[in-house]
């Protein structure tokens, strides 16, 4: 049985793991999360029923309890997937990013070293180390083109520029050290259980409760949609049977501007909860800037709720994937249908108020973040 080390297992991408591994494997799992605001047990509440399943409250960036918790737990694995996420919020404190997603990912990795150096010849050549990162870290693209696993980095954003750093130290372990190192950069991905704070669940959320949903400049930016369980499978994939010192490209092909998954997201809310029938949708509510809510008198629509709000500082024009090499490699491929997708989440987070409610805790109101203001 092999021992999975999980950070920020607590997370959007790293509880949807955590469910798909214990689905899938036979593995025993570690399950290391600070727990901070996007970091919640109420995500890991069936897999903590699990005897497979340790969790560990701790910080990556705390060099004693990451060296603690790989003498006591013994992994064959470890999955980066600690990280702060949000752009918005990395322009506004870029610290904590830099604090957990350099400086984090430094001690696993040094850690991870040190601990693999004392293993037996056999142990030390099947532990693997995979650094979860993202298609931010390339850039922008222009009206065409594609990232590929060679396309240099150009980070525009704090998170981006974290990310990009965590990479190179995973990059230069690999090289410097022989760790075996993976990297996987993903697209966008959605889903269950992703914090309000990312466009999917806040436009959800918003435009059933009547609110304004804010689109950043003119909606022309272009995203590639990837199902969490799909990044999911990839990651096992890469896990089990990727080249160490390689990166993969992991994305769903589904390219979007902003203002077409508003879209979207307005004409599946139409159809599982008619704005016609939604006693929110009839109040009028008060606020002082209509990018935080609608001062609207019975709309008759959600897409009636859209509001274009000032850019984000630094704004990436445009991300899309190539993937065509864990495909080729490690037969990979995508298995959900982006509009069947989309409305399955929808309906989640419409059965899971209580879940959002619980998650954001009187300390995220859906506000608009990450103005740059100084």
């Amino acid at each position: 049985m092999a021992t999975l080390l999980i950070t920020g297992g607590a997370g959007f991408i790293g509880s949807n793991f955590v469910q798909h591994a214990l689905d899938h494997t036979v593995d025993r799992l570690v399950i290391v999360d600070k727990l901070t605001y996007a970091g919640s047990l109420l995500n890991l509440d069936r897999p903590l029923k699990d005897p497979r399943v340790t969790f560990v409250r701790a910080d990556i960036a705390d060099p004693v309890a990451m060296t603690r918790v790989f003498a006591e737990e013994q992994p064959t694995a470890v999955l980066n997937l600690a990280a702060e996420t949000h752009v918005d919020r990395s322009i506004d404190s870029p610290s904590p990013f830099v604090e957990t997603n350099i400086v984090g990912t430094s001690v696993l990795l040094e850690t991870a070293r040190q601990f693999v150096s004392g293993l037996k010849a056999a142990d030390r050549e099947a532990f693997r180390f995979l650094q979860v990162s993202t298609d931010e870290v390339y850039g922008t693209l222009g009206p065409s083109g594609l990232f590929s696993e060679e396309t240099p980095y150009a980070p525009s954003s704090p998170y981006a520029a974290s990310k990009a750093s965590a990479d190179h130290l995973a990059r230069a372990y690999f090289h410097t050290y022989g760790l075996p190192v993976l990297i996987t950069n993903c697209s966008n991905n959605y889903g269950p259980h992703q914090f309000p704070e990312k466009l999917i669940p806040l436009t959800i959320l918003n435009a059933i409760e009547g609110r304004a949903l804010p689109i950043y400049g003119d909606g022309g930016n272009v995203r590639d949609w990837l199902h969490v369980d799909d990044h999911c499978v990839g990651l096992l994939l890469v896990l089990r049977r990727g080249r160490a010192g390689e990166k993969y490209n992991v994305g769903g092909g589904n390219e979007r501007t902003n203002l077409e998954m508003v879209d979207r997201i307005c004409d599946v809310l139409e159809t599982l909860r008619p704005a016609a029938s939604n006693p929110a949708m009839k109040r009028m509510s008060r606020m002082s800037s209509m990018s935080d809510m609608a001062s609207l008198s019975g709309v008759s629509s959600y897409r009636a709720l859209k509001t274009l709000v000032p850019d984000r500082p630094g704004h990436d024009r445009r991300y899309a994937i190539d993937a065509a090499k864990i495909r080729r490699e490690l037969g990979w491929e995508p298995r959900h249908a982006f509009e069947d997708g989309l409305s399955a989440t929808a309906r989640w987070y419409l059965e899971h108020r209580a879940w959002c409610e619980q998650v954001q805790g009187g300390r995220y109101d859906r506000q608009r973040l990450g103005l740059g203001e100084r």
